[in-house]
């Protein structure tokens, strides 16, 4: 037995002259400078995209979406992301190791030695085990019976079995070394220590030999890797890091001096997106993940986020039209609902991309029909459905409503929005609403005939100077008027309102100086602060429908549970409570599903066949309960067609708020 060792270390390039060692040095510099050049020439499209002006939280992101891997955990699939923990940690823990050997090895100190050389061998063996059998499982689910999401490559293949390969010579060369030169201390390294013992007796030619095979498959793993998704690897860490600080509902503002200097409105050419965006394409590792949760894709539709991002890819490479690229079909579908975005792991904004997009379509005069009929009547009556300013106080005939023209100050704004002094069905909520600010005592008023459209609808269908020409002109009425709250029933405006008029603020001379909550949010403070009662349920009678814009976008699915007395931690990451009230869909909180109203489809055609309410509406009668709670108008109309279409039963549409006020008579 060779004693060269006084304690437990290994010697680098045994048994291998030096020339050899020249000679692998010289290749892997050859071999990162061919990925690198790679590299630069994506680097050199990316640049053609606009400046970036966020400032991310680099090592805050870095540590929850990348080490911690947040998105992955959390995603619907079940056994994809098990699979991919076990690659992720398995690699990291072995590119970990090597840099820790390199710099043993070429640093100051030898530290690669001692217990810590055995607690280190003893690590790398296992998670390289863990790192095997993911890649092992990677290939059986890609081959055997693949999710339909999953994107489907010759390349994908390749680029498995060369991460497997890497894994199983690296255990080779590892048993190679103890058969060849064993040493007392080899079994720290316990999957090596084993597979050495099956091994014939391996001269010193034959280990430099396998010595030589896993460097040949590492130069291969770096000069392939940004022809193949692998090159996620390198660019998720990038963009993740560096993901923008604005919030999922907030869409970035364009500037009338933009328009000017560009001389676009909108996305026609990938060089109109940001940096950012550009770089996210190449993060994208084509898993299917958005599409498996999209609304529209889900009931049939071509909308695909995923062949979004690779369209958008294409565009970039080719030079065509992102319109062309991706198509005007599937741009127009999408409901900016954000599950896309909620479940994407490298954080991609599918979202920003349709709507930069949308945004080029509009000015180009590209939509037509009852989309295009809303936005006239926005941008002529403030009101998405058309109706008059007068009209915004026909709800007010039977009650008692204060207005904020004669009052001047008070301390909520009751913001109805256009479908609640408009809609029929949403004049319910508007009016119960009403009744439980009176009950509180709430010194509270409403705009009336003053309030005009938030401008949500027109600025995600494309028209972002209609937008932002119903933001300067409630923002000019806000101004007439002292109050410390914002409180509505509609997700859509509580979003626009909170994250998205404080771009505004300072070019329209607002100070702001105000709170925006929903409308169970607010409830459910009046509850807790005794002067409201909660609502009492059934057990199980009632089921309760999510908004997107409430649950996913502004993580807010507590509140519309507790003020039916339905206990539940979803926005600290739980789920139902164990004594929950409701009869709970199986998509719920975050991970609801789309109504199909948001994004301006509210007011586009679509065959019954493929509204994407019906599925929902069929997942909320699936629970058993007869009546369906909502906390949105929106979502009110849609999911209260959708029922009428699958089932004959006689299934209730209410709003939470007409719960809780139908507990305080």
């Amino acid at each position: 037995m060779n004693d060269f060792y006084l304690e437990p270390t290994r010697h680098e390039f045994l048994h291998m002259p030096h020339w050899q060692k020249y000679l692998f040095y010289v290749l892997i510099y050859i071999s990162l400078s061919i990925m690198f050049a790679q590299f630069f020439w994506r680097f050199k499209l990316w640049k053609q995209g606009k400046s970036i002006t966020w400032k991310p939280e680099i090592v805050k992101n870095f540590i929850t979406y990348v080490l911690a891997q947040k998105k992955v955990r959390s995603s619907r699939k079940t056994t994809g992301a098990p699979m991919h923990l076990m690659i992720f940690y398995g690699f990291l823990t072995l590119f970990i190791a090597t840099t820790l050997l390199a710099i043993s090895t070429y640093g100051p100190w030898n530290f690669h030695r001692g217990l810590y050389y055995l607690i280190y061998e003893m690590i790398v063996d296992i998670m390289g085990l863990v790192y095997v059998v993911g890649i092992v499982w990677a290939i059986a689910r890609r081959n055997v019976k693949p999710p339909a999401s999953l994107t489907h490559a010759i390349s994908d293949n390749w680029a498995l079995l060369l991460l497997l390969s890497l894994g199983i010579s690296g255990f080779i060369l590892e048993a190679a070394r103890m058969n060849n030169n064993p040493q007392p201390f080899d079994w720290s390294g316990i999957v090596g220590f084993a597979l050495s013992k099956c091994l014939w007796s391996i001269s010193d030619s034959m280990y430099v030999a396998i010595w030589w095979i896993h460097a040949v498959l590492v130069y291969a793993f770096f000069i392939t890797l940004p022809q193949m998704r692998l090159k996620h690897i390198l660019m998720a860490v990038i963009t993740t890091a560096t993901k923008p600080d604005t919030h999922m509902g907030a869409l970035k503002p364009i500037t009338m001096e933009e328009v000017e200097q560009t001389g676009k409105i909108g996305v026609t050419d990938y060089q109109d997106y940001s940096k950012w965006h550009l770089m996210s394409l190449d993060a994208c590792m084509e898993c299917g993940r958005c599409t498996e949760v999209c609304p529209a894709n889900g009931v049939g539709k071509v909308l695909n986020p995923k062949q979004i991002v690779q369209g958008i890819r294409v565009s970039m490479e080719s030079g065509v039209t992102v319109a062309d690229a991706v198509t005007e079909e599937a741009l127009w579908e999408c409901t900016t609902c954000n599950a896309c975005v909620e479940a994407c792991p490298v954080l991609i904004r599918h979202v920003d991309l349709i709507v930069d997009a949308r945004r080029g379509l509009v000015a180009e005069g590209k939509l037509a029909g009852s989309a295009a009929v809303m936005l006239r009547q926005t941008g002529s009556t403030s009101n998405a459905w058309g109706a008059s300013p007068e009209v915004r106080e026909d709800w007010m005939k039977d009650v008692e409503v204060p207005l904020a023209r004669e009052k001047k100050e008070f301390d909520v704004l009751f913001w109805v929005g256009c479908a609640g002094a408009t809609d029929s069905g949403a004049m319910k909520t508007t009016k119960a609403m009403a009744s439980l600010l009176d009950k509180a005592g709430v010194d509270y008023a409403c705009l009336g005939r003053e309030e005009s459209c938030t401008g949500d609808s027109a600025r995600r269908a494309g028209d972002e100077f209609l937008y932002q020409q119903m933001v300067a002109q409630n923002l000019e009425t806000f101004k007439q008027y002292k109050f410390k709250k914002i409180v509505t029933p509609c997700p859509h405006c509580f979003n626009t309102l909170k994250n998205e008029y404080n771009d505004f603020y300072q070019e329209n001379a607002y100070e702001g100086n105000h709170d925006v909550i929903h409308h169970t949010q607010y409830i459910q403070e009046l509850i807790s602060d005794g002067k409201l009662q909660s609502a009492k349920l059934e057990d199980k009678k009632v089921t309760y429908h999510d908004p997107c814009y409430l649950a996913r976008v502004n993580n807010e699915s507590d509140a519309p549970r507790k003020i039916v007395g339905d206990n539940s931690d979803f926005n600290s990451g739980g789920g139902a409570g164990k004594d929950g009230k409701l009869a709970e869909p199986e998509n719920k909180g975050r991970k609801t599903l789309c109504c199909g109203a948001g994004g301006g489809r509210m007011w586009m055609e679509e065959p019954p066949s493929q509204r994407p309410g019906n599925k929902r509406a069929e997942e909320l009668i699936a629970t058993g309960a007869k009546d369906i709670a909502v906390g949105c108008p929106f979502c009110r109309i849609m999911i209260g067609d959708s029922v009428k279409q699958v089932t004959e039963d006689n299934i209730n549409i209410l709003d939470l708020a007409e719960l809780v006020d139908k507990a305080n008579e």
